[in-house]
């Protein structure tokens, strides 16, 4: 699985913690809805906002964590 994270997915990654491999799991693993114009994963305490751009490829545009 190969990740092109945005600035701002960046931004938020180093503010909370949270690693690329983390992303990948919470994509293969979390509970997916559906957006405009992508998709948002959920698992365990994160949230990701991601478009997939081909089978193995995803623009990952931010990080979240709940709270």
């Amino acid at each position: 699985m190969r990740l092109l994270i945005t600035r701002h997915a960046r931004d938020m990654m180093v503010e909370r913690g949270i690693d690329e491999e983390q992303i990948k799991i919470a994509i293969t693993r979390g509970a997916k809805f559906k957006q405009t114009d992508g998709t948002v994963t959920v698992y365990t305490y994160m949230r990701i906002a991601y478009k997939k751009l081909s089978p193995d490829y995803y623009k990952i545009k931010t990080v979240m964590v709940e709270e």
